[in-house]
């Protein structure tokens, strides 16, 4: 039958008129279709499309507080009693573990009161060394004011025997003339004798007046010498007290400065010893383990009990349940330049459904939208650049979502037709470099 169809079309073929219409009608429909084809494809080339650079990230916060943290052991010790459970959710201070003591050195239970007494054995030696430079100044000002004596009335006797040198050298003096008189007296006598005009009696008068002058010279000469070494004596005893006194008090001086080197000496030991017992007593509230925050406790790393633990060994981890969410989502090199603080990120959440047209953020579903709030100047070991992601002011991210869950993140650029991305695609070209624009309101309008 088909055979019968191609001999019948043939033959109608033959005619010039069926053979022009059976043309006629082919060449219009294809037209047709061309030009509709190329003019749907020029309108979709002409369409506007959004560039965007697609990345990876997860759920984060900016605050290093709410960020989940280890719980770890500041001191080595012995698990003696658990408070708490995995999954459980706590409040800042309450108990989650007990341990005791394992270093032998704290092992005693009165520790605390025995260094207390240390300290009051040494407080009160430090008392006794206080006293003792005490008295050694108050002997050391009895000393000087013995001293001040003495020289007082070794000064006075000194000016005395200096006035009875004076006065024997007066009566020395005047001893001598009177000698000297006498001896010319007895010369004139004796002339006076010789020639007969003195008697006897008178010559030997003379003589008698000139052997009592030589007596009270001679007297007067002693007595002169006797007060002067007397007077060179006294200032002989003047300056051996004042040698004497000085030693005294020198060592009565040395003796207070050793007692205050032992005060401050003990005094170092108390203040060590003070410092010792607060840290025994700082060291004792280790012993309990408190939640530093509110949240739930997650990842015990020991277990049971009697278990021993390091210093700084982790024993568990809590995770805060209220948190200011934020996306760290993790950018190439290439497409670092391009981003800047402000830029706006649309972020689609794990477990949440959605619909994405990266091109045509407006007809995407399902997804919420932030904003660039921080920047990583340094690279990460994986080779990429982190980038901090808010929520913007108007959106509102779900509150199901958890701390570490996952993120596909589209951080939106400039606005170019589709037939230009196209090519940029086709060449492995680079978006456009564009700039987020400037917010005229400062962050202290906007808060």
């Amino acid at each position: 039958m088909f055979l019968q169809k191609n001999i019948n079309t043939d033959k109608m073929m033959q005619f010039d008129a069926f053979a022009e219409v059976i043309k006629q009608r082919k060449s219009n429909s294809l037209v047709k279709i061309f030009l509709v084809a190329t003019g749907l494809c020029v309108i979709v080339l002409l369409l506007p499309w959004t560039q965007n650079i697609k990345s990876k990230g997860v759920v984060s916060t900016l605050s290093p507080n709410q960020r989940p943290q280890q719980i770890n052991s500041i001191i080595a010790g012995r698990i003696e009693k658990w408070y708490i459970q995995d999954g459980q959710k706590v409040k800042k201070g309450d108990t989650l573990l007990q341990i005791s003591e394992v270093k032998e050195e704290y092992l005693d239970a009165d520790l605390l009161s025995r260094v207390n007494d240390q300290i009051d054995a040494k407080s009160d030696a430090m008392n006794f060394y206080s006293q003792k430079a005490n008295t050694a100044k108050q002997q050391q000002n009895a000393l000087n004011q013995s001293l001040t004596f003495k020289l007082e009335q070794t000064k006075n006797k000194l000016k005395q025997y200096t006035l009875q040198v004076q006065s024997d050298s007066i009566s020395y003096i005047a001893a001598n003339n009177q000698y000297k008189i006498s001896v010319e007296q007895l010369n004139r006598q004796e002339k006076l004798f010789e020639a007969g005009l003195k008697s006897l009696t008178d010559f030997e008068q003379k003589q008698q007046y000139l052997q009592e002058a030589l007596a009270k010279k001679i007297s007067t000469e002693n007595k002169f010498y006797n007060s002067k070494n007397e007077l060179l004596n006294i200032k002989l005893d003047l300056l051996a007290s004042q040698q004497e006194y000085f030693e005294k008090i020198s060592k009565t001086d040395g003796d207070r400065f050793t007692a205050l080197s032992q005060v401050s000496a003990t005094e170092g030991e108390v203040s060590k010893l003070k410092n010792q017992f607060a840290n025994y007593k700082k060291r004792q509230g280790f012993y309990i383990i408190t939640a530093p925050q509110d949240g739930q406790i997650m990842r015990s790393i020991k277990a049971g009990i009697g278990e021993t633990v390091k210093e700084g060994e982790q024993l568990m981890q809590i995770v805060p349940v209220i948190f200011e969410p934020a996306v760290e989502m993790f950018i190439n090199p290439l497409d670092f330049a391009l981003i800047s603080i402000g830029e706006k990120v649309q972020i689609q959440f794990d477990g949440f459904p959605a619909i994405v047209f990266s091109g045509w953020p407006a007809a995407s579903y399902g997804i919420f939208e932030g904003k660039v709030a921080a920047v990583d100047q340094s690279i990460t070991p994986t080779g990429q650049f982190r980038v901090w992601v808010t929520p913007s002011k108007t959106a509102k991210w779900p509150k199901q979502i958890r701390f570490g869950s996952g993120t596909q993140n589209i951080t939106l650029l400039k606005d170019v037709p589709l037939g230009y991305e196209l090519w940029r695609q086709i060449n492995g070209f680079p978006p456009d470099f564009y700039q987020a624009p400037k917010n005229n309101k400062t962050d202290k309008d906007e808060k």
